[in-house]
This record gives C-alpha cells, structure tokens and sequence, in this order.
C-alpha cells in the first residue's frame, strides 16, 4: 500500500521502480534506422540559398548522404518520407537556453521544469542546447543522463554549470564565490560530475573571472558570460567563449562604470547605449576585439523584446498551465502600465540591439541564439528559439543567415561543428522538418511536423500535446 501511495504521488523513481511518465518511444513517428524524406527543400544551415527537390538518406542515425531527388538512390528497405512542400533545416542549437522558468510571488524565483522544458525544446525543433547557467545543477545532469539513456525526451544537453558570481541580492538562488582559489575548486568540483560548461554572471570580480577561466579551459571547456562587473572587450581579452544577451548588456560604454564593479544602471544609461551609433569608432573596436579574440554573441532577443507578439503569448499560453499564465498576464499588465517616456525608451534600446547585432553579423562576428526563457515569462523554450530567428530577420539578416545562427554558428561555439549544425553527410542526423518556406517567410519555422535526433523522427504535435498545460509547473 505505501508503495502504490508513492507512486501515485509521482515517486516511482525514488523507489527505483518503472517511471509513469509517457515514454519516449510513444512520441516517434520514424524510427526505421533507414530513411529517406525525398523531395524535399533543403537550408543546410551554412547560409546558402535553399535548393529545393533533394532527398536525404538517413542511415542509422547518420546522415548518410544530399542530392536532387531525380538522381539519388534510395536504398532497398528505406522507410520513405514524402517532403513535398516542407523544408528540411539542420537540429536548431540554443546557445542560451534553460531548463527553470519563472515563478510567480514575492521573490524572484526559478522553478526547474525537468519534464515539460525538454520536451517543449525538442518539439520545436531544438536538438542541442547550452543550459547557461544552474540554479539545480544536480537535477540538469540527471534530466541529461535520463536523456541520453532514453528514459526522458529530450534535446542533447551541454550542461552549465551554477552561477559563477559574487554576490547577487536579487537571485537567493545563487551561491558566491569566495576567491580566485574558491573558483578554481569550484571548476574541478563540477567539471567531475559532468558539467560541460561554465557561467560567469554579472558581480564576478576579475580575478575569479580569470580563475574560472583559466581553470576551464585547462580541462577544454568553454565559459560563458553575462557581466555587468567586466565589459566585453575586457572579457574577451581574459579569454572567455562566449558573451550573452547581446550588447545592451555591455557596460562598457556606461560613463559612470568603475573597474571591477556592475553601474548603477540609469534611464540614462539606456538612453546612451541607444543612441549609440554602429559606426562609433569604440563600436567597431569592440567588434574587432570579439572576432580576433573568437568570442561568440549569444543573441537573446526574444527575451530582451518589451513584450512579444500577440501570436508568441498565444502560443505559451496555450500551453501553460494556469497559474504560470497568470503570473505572466500580471507582469504584462504592470510592463504596459509604466509611463510612455520609460516604454519608448525601452523600445528604442531594444531596436538599437537588434541593429547592432545584425551589423557585428556583417562583420564576420560568430552570432548564436537562445531564448533565455526566464524575465517575466515571455519567452518560452524552443518557442522562444523559433521567434529568436523571427527577430533576427526582423533586425535585418535574410532568414537563411537567422537559420545560420540557430544551427551552424551554434555548433561552432559550442565546438560542436564536426557533428551537428548543417545538413553535410556524415554528421548525425539531427533535423527538422517544417511545413512551408522559412526561406521565404520566416514564420513558417514554427511549422515542425518531425524533429529527428540521431536519425530517429519525432512527432512534433504528439510531443506538444503530451505536456499541454503543464509547462511552468514541471
């Protein structure tokens, strides 16, 4: 009896017994180890043109080989997929995405979401993330491993480490580092038990910043940073891999930053960086120092827009459970009601970041994405991924230089580059497949029918469908 009370309590797993959640395989629509999706269109993720009419053959989990479809050979015994119509696009790869969201109350609060987020993620066509930073570092190497094993359905996870900072009143969720010496412990303790890559946040003190990189590189793992205390043409200097949520972020351009120290951020801060010109001499100086260091931008636009589309809260919502859609439309109510000088000045740096990345883009700078679904709720995981491409284009990058972002330039920072990230024989066969022309409308990147991780395909829907109004509470 106290057995069966557990379980149905959701304690199965405690108890070492068979899990209640639906399984992986009750969610794959093509799981032959040989197929072909013929006559398909085809963005391969390097930013070339779309080519229309191709087939791909699919051999265990590889991607075996791309051609036009008059002249490819289909194996005997391949599964067949008709892609008439769709479009085919490697695995998207979030470079900046989590598995907590937001919840609502007196605190600022993450809430871990080990069920609903991966699946959420891998239902939009996310194949690969970056975790970015752990307010439950045990519990994202364990939703990993239950990935890997098949027990939970999921992308491929990098994991981050926990916040690598000072101290952060606002966030209770995080620990601080003590000393140079503390990070360096800090780096070995989770590097042995599988984390995959670093995060340094916004108070981090040059020395640990420096100890933590350091430290991670001397085991080949990459470190990421969203910092307030250090500006970026600093940290790319000190060596760091990437740098998160675009330039608004950099206070370097703050006329009352202190070495070493966050600003007091000021209306008036905001309204420098947006006036900022991209042709400002300390722009393109900032921008060369990114791409001589090879330090990537990880966009996170979807997260940073005031509000979002109508058709974006529509979509979260319809997923969310209840509660998570109130807290939202609460926050929402109380975003809009802020004076109109203070909405428009937001607006207005908002508008100058996507300017700005779409020129350090031109540039030659190495731009990825991620929908970093936390602020108030607005941005959700792998919903949030597809709309960060839609921003992109928005800012002015065609919508296969946005795929680009979401797929090659996301392996390539996350080094990543051999196997995933463009449609290429030999890499693993991680793509998806989406109704329509994202080529010509990128919108129609929302339309994913099939997912396939490791060859194996997906159904998008059937995945949707399994976690609707759960999202925001597990």
């Amino acid at each position: 009896m106290f057995r069966r009370f557990l379980c149905a309590a959701g304690a199965c797993a405690l108890l070492g017994l068979t899990p209640h959640w639906p399984p992986p395989r009750a969610m794959v629509r093509y799981g032959a180890p040989l197929i072909a999706i013929q006559h398909v269109r085809i963005i391969d993720g390097t930013g070339a043109p779309a080519l229309s009419d191709r087939t791909v053959i699919i051999d265990h989990g590889k991607i075996r080989s791309v051609g036009p479809s008059f002249s490819t050979t289909v194996p005997a015994g391949a599964t067949l997929v008709n892609g008439r119509g769709d479009t085919l696009t490697p695995g998207f790869i979030g470079t900046h995405d989590h598995l907590y969201y937001v919840s609502g109350g007196p605190m600022f609060v993450m809430r871990e979401m080990p069920y609903s987020f991966p699946r959420l993620y891998l239902a939009a066509g996310v194949t690969t993330l970056r975790t970015t930073g752990s307010v439950e570092p045990y519990t994202d190497l364990r939703v990993k491993r239950a990935i890997d094993d098949g027990q939970l359905l999921g992308p491929h996870l990098d994991v981050t480490s926990p916040y690598m900072t000072g101290y952060e009143p606002f966030f209770i969720q995080m620990g601080q580092l003590q000393s140079a010496a503390d990070a360096r412990r800090s780096v070995g303790f989770w590097a042995d038990r599988g984390v995959t890559s670093f995060k340094l946040y916004m108070t981090t003190p040059p020395a640990i910043a420096k100890a933590v990189i350091g430290a991670a590189h001397a085991r080949g793992l990459r470190v990421a940073g969203h910092l307030c205390s250090i500006g970026f043409t600093q940290a790319a200097q000190m060596g760091i891999d990437s740098l998160e949520h675009g330039f608004m972020i950099d206070t370097e351009f703050y006329p009352n930053k202190k070495p070493g120290l966050c600003p007091d951020e000021t209306p008036a801060d905001e309204a420098i960086f947006a006036d900022l010109s991209v042709n400002d001499a300390r722009v393109r100086q900032l921008f060369h120092t990114m791409i001589a260091h090879h330090v990537a931008l990880s966009s996170t636009l979807a997260n940073m827009s005031a509000l979002p589309s109508m058709r974006q809260e529509y979509r979260n919502f319809a997923i969310e459970d209840a509660e998570s859609a109130a807290d939202v439309q609460a926050t929402r109510k109380r975003i809009l009601a802020r004076p109109a000088p203070r909405r428009a000045l937001a607006s207005r740096a908002f508008a100058k970041e996507m300017q700005l990345e779409a020129a350090f883009y031109r540039a030659g700078g190495l731009v990825t994405q991620g929908p970093d679904p936390t602020g108030y709720g607005e941005a959700m995981a792998g919903f949030g991924d597809q709309y960060d491409m839609e921003l992109l284009v928005q800012a002015g990058l065609t919508p296969v230089q946005a795929i680009r972002v979401a797929t090659e330039n996301g392996a390539i920072s996350l080094g990543r580059a051999a196997h995933i990230g463009t449609i290429t024989p030999g890499k693993n066969a991680d793509l998806v497949l989406v109704r329509g022309n994202p080529a010509a409308n990128i919108d129609d990147i929302e339309n994913v029918e099939i997912v396939f991780k490791d060859g194996v395909g997906y159904d998008s829907a059937r995945i949707l469908q399994s976690i609707r109004g759960i999202v925001g509470r597990q």
